[in-house]
């Protein structure tokens, strides 16, 4: 300790010396060779061990989860695996990390989110960002080209997280996907009946299925005037019109992506649109619109779409809205996402959405990217986003304060005698054996009953 406090006070005076030479604006020469000396001093000094703390901690965009917390997530899990298994999926895993390369370039503008893994010597490996992309790496590994699966996973995205509007850095991913050749807009149809039905089974409030169409996007920026190497980050800046008005968004597209006012003005006139089949009919007479076979196409698919909406009973729960862009580069096709409704405060006001809680589209080149001979594969998906499902249902629970179950216990073995032991183990083992879901304490007799009064147990 005594030689750590001398070179302690060594280090304080050849700093004063230091800061004395700069107020003395003394040569660049004479500064250099004494920071030099300070520098080395420091190295010998080292770090106090004595005077670090840790701090106890997740990493930032983390948490953990408690046993009420798990058995409020297993519950939402519970009901949205039931609902793929009734549509016929089948499950699959993937590596949690992929081949760097392998995720490259299919995200758009979000890729910088992308959590690179420090390089060991060998393969350079990032944690995948979603799992859309393994499973079009794994289709094409597989060479399927036919398959119905669903996948509950956690991925990574190096964000800026909002962990109390259910946000984060590591999440699950609830995904369901149809891969192989249907008649038109079949499978599109049944991914939004079941993002419908899960979102009705957890009951966490009202909410709206914005569509669009990726092919009336780029057609609608082609007659707008958006340069073709622009039509991608356009895209992402609309996209934001669900968070900020439409004047930040032109602001945004005029003054930092360079387009021209009156290309952003033309755009204006159609992303602000949003309505039912009427308006895609609209959209289909439209002089300007029509001049483009792509929008067309979209336009087409999207009014057979309204068609089986109208046959699943779930047409009233979707709206077509020109602003939804999904910043994602691989979606070719149809595009949609959930959002929860926020009840008016005045009468006549239109619910506002609060929030996205699932999204998806079609994304028909994403395999052939994967493929050595470029073979495409049509896939449509949808993915749930259940943190913010998970924040909803929690706080719902706790303004019912509603108690939540956190085991299966059927029975629980106790006795007012210390001297049974042998006793109720004997019986704990029977009851074990015949399958049925025992536990057995040590605890106080009546302490234990009181504590668990609110379960329907049977106390032997």
């Amino acid at each position: 300790m005594a030689e750590r406090a001398k070179l302690e006070e060594l280090v304080r005076l050849q700093g004063e010396r230091v800061r004395g030479l700069k107020q003395q604006k003394a040569s660049t020469e004479q500064i250099e060779e004494e920071v030099a000396k300070l520098l080395k001093l420091k190295a010998q000094l080292g770090p106090d061990e004595s005077k670090q703390k840790f701090v106890l901690k997740t990493p930032k965009g983390t948490r953990d989860y408690s046993p009420r917390q798990m058995a409020v997530r297993e519950k939402v899990f519970d009901v949205i695996i039931c609902c793929f298994k009734r549509h016929g999926a089948e499950v699959i895993d993937t590596p949690v990390f992929e081949l760097k390369e392998t995720l490259t370039g299919k995200y758009g503008e979000d890729s910088k989110l992308i959590y690179d893994l420090k390089d060991q010597g060998g393969e350079l490996l990032s944690l995948r960002y979603d799992l859309t992309v393994p499973f079009a790496r794994y289709l094409a590994m597989n060479k399927l080209t036919n398959i119905k699966r669903y996948h509950i996973a956690k991925v990574y995205r190096r964000d800026n997280p909002a962990m109390t509007r259910g946000r984060y850095r590591e999440f699950y991913q609830c995904d369901f996907d149809i891969a192989g050749q249907f008649d038109p807009m079949i499978p599109d149809a049944e991914c939004l009946k079941i993002m419908c039905e899960i979102l009705s089974s957890l009951q966490i409030g009202d909410f709206l299925v914005k569509v669009n169409d990726r092919r009336i996007l780029d057609g609608m920026f082609a007659i707008c005037g958006v340069p073709d190497d622009k039509f991608r980050t356009i895209c992402s800046s609309v996209d934001k019109l669900d968070k900020v008005s439409w004047e930040e968004v032109k602001n945004e597209m005029v003054g930092e992506k360079g387009l021209a006012p009156e290309v952003a003005d033309r755009i204006g006139d159609y992303v602000q649109q949003h309505g039912g089949v009427s308006l895609v009919e609209q959209l289909l007479q439209d002089p300007k619109l029509s001049q483009s076979k792509q929008a067309l196409e979209g336009l087409g698919d999207l009014k057979l779409l309204f068609e089986y909406l109208n046959l699943f009973g779930i047409a009233d729960k979707i709206s077509f809205d020109l602003s939804l862009a999904r910043g994602l580069d691989y979606y070719t096709g149809v595009i949609y996402e959930a959002v929860l409704l926020q009840t008016p405060t005045q009468p006549g006001e239109e619910p506002l959405g609060v929030g996205s809680i699932a999204a998806g589209g079609r994304y028909d080149g994403l395999v052939g990217m994967f493929d050595p001979k470029g073979r495409k594969v049509p896939c449509v998906g949808l993915s749930i986003g259940v943190e913010r499902i998970f924040s909803i249902v929690e706080q719902r629970l706790e303004a019912l304060e509603e108690k939540v179950r956190t085991t299966e216990t059927q029975v629980l073995v106790a006795s007012a005698q210390k001297k049974l032991l042998e006793e109720r183990l004997k019986l704990v083992s029977e009851l074990w054996d015949a399958g049925i879901k025992v536990d057995v304490r040590r605890e106080d007799l009546v302490e234990e009953i009181r504590r668990r009064t609110s379960q329907p147990l049977c106390i032997c």
